[in-house]
């Protein structure tokens, strides 16, 4: 009598909503390409929950970014670090799959390696070697069987060092905001047509919160005067809508604070968006809203990455088209009067807005945008690699 093969155990790892939203997008290709017959443990956030995945511990307490921001959660991080270690270890899964947040997966990674635990490991999203520490290529080699990149021009960096590469896409390119309905969402938050809506982003995490929206607070009172009824409206998560209630409660016009399942639909309704500088810039090309881009980091990070950055931009958009096709302020250009300048030439003008539009789409084809979904081309890799590993 033949014995029952077990479904394949897949340890999938993810710090970061970002990573929340690629690791859901994979599990699901996994799903359909094993017609479901597999397993997962791991960390994740609400999306991969949804999909049947047992956190092993509420994945935002890894979500911070930055040296000053992280030393005073360093003791629940390498507890944190620690413990997702030994359940791999524990579990024994056909292969680890880390997803971005580079800090906290290969620490993870490393401390496998040491004890000579034997799993494939996969790591999804590149680090930004083409943006700072290049010798991060070399290191990462030294402990990844295989790499899945989101931009086309990551993988000859790591295969030069030996590490086996895959370009499979921005998981942007497969998501719903270009689909989302924004004449239902001003329906529902009683907002006409002739509304000036502007959609403000200031970020996910506590940090950004604090930085961010006092200075995008203050751009939005500059716009006031020079768009009649100007609107807000601020998608956010549940970790920092408190503060994020706190911050715009005394700005200057109406605003509309509403949950993230509504944020697609916000950016079709809005005139133009102002967001802080992340993975949200390619979600609001792909839903086809004119924005400006500002940041701030915390005093000293942003002084150590001032001499640590390699490239002149930070808006993927503008990385991928090699110009600045997307208005960016960061660190000390981040001004209201920078800001709101800026947004009020996009309300204003016409061909800039179209202008920004076509670079958004140019941007978005270099990206994947019209092939096979990315969360597809990776489970494609991971089926291999499990496939490789049970072959006798």
């Amino acid at each position: 009598m033949t014995k029952a093969l077990k479904p394949p155990l897949i340890f999938v790892v993810a710090g970061e909503h970002s990573g929340d939203a690629l690791g859901v997008n994979l599990m699901q290709a996994l799903k359909t390409l094993s017609n479901g017959q597999l397993n997962f443990a791991g960390v994740g956030g609400p999306k991969m929950t949804s999909e049947g995945l047992n956190s092993l511990f509420p994945m935002e307490q890894l979500s911070v970014m930055g040296v000053f921001e992280v030393l005073p959660k360093l003791p629940l991080l390498l507890k944190r670090i620690k413990e997702t270690a030994n359940e791999v270890e524990k579990l024994k899964p056909d292969v680890l799959v880390t997803i971005d947040a580079p800090d906290f997966s290969f620490r993870v990674i490393k401390i496998l390696r040491k004890r000579g635990v034997k799993v494939p490991i996969i790591h999804y999203v590149a680090p930004s070697v083409w943006a700072w520490r290049p010798g991060r290529a070399k290191k990462v080699a030294a402990f990844l069987d295989h790499l899945l990149c989101v931009l086309p021009f990551e993988p000859p960096y790591f295969e030069k060092e030996g590490l086996n590469a895959t370009f499979v896409g921005h998981p942007v390119v497969e998501s719903s905001f270009g689909q989302a309905d924004g004449h239902a969402f001003r329906k529902r938050h009683n907002l006409p047509l002739k509304v000036p809506l502007m959609c403000v982003l200031p970020g996910s995490r506590n940090g950004e919160i604090e930085r961010l929206m006092p200075v995008f607070g203050d751009a939005i009172s500059k716009l006031a005067p020079q768009f009649q009824d100007l609107t807000v409206v601020l998608p956010t998560v549940d970790h920092v809508k408190a503060r994020v209630l706190e911050f715009s409660k005394n700005w200057a016009v109406p605003v509309i604070v509403v949950n993230g399942e509504e944020k697609a639909e916000a950016f079709k309704a809005s005139n133009a968006a102002l967001a802080a500088s992340g993975t949200v810039a390619l979600e609001l090309a792909m839903a086809g809203l004119v924005n400006v881009i500002g940041y701030r980091f915390q005093t000293m990070t942003g002084f150590l990455l001032k001499y640590l950055i390699k490239t002149p931009y930070a808006n993927l958009v503008n990385v991928i088209l090699g110009r600045e096709a997307i208005a960016e302020f960061i660190q000390d250009e981040c001004t209201a009067e920078n800001l709101s300048f800026e947004l009020a030439r996009l309300l204003d003008d016409e061909e800039a807005r179209k202008a920004q539009l076509l670079a958004a789409q140019e941007a978005l084809t270099e990206l994947g945008l019209g092939g096979e979904a990315p969360g597809m081309r990776a489970a494609q890799v991971v089926m291999e690699m499990i496939s490789q590993e049970t072959s006798p």
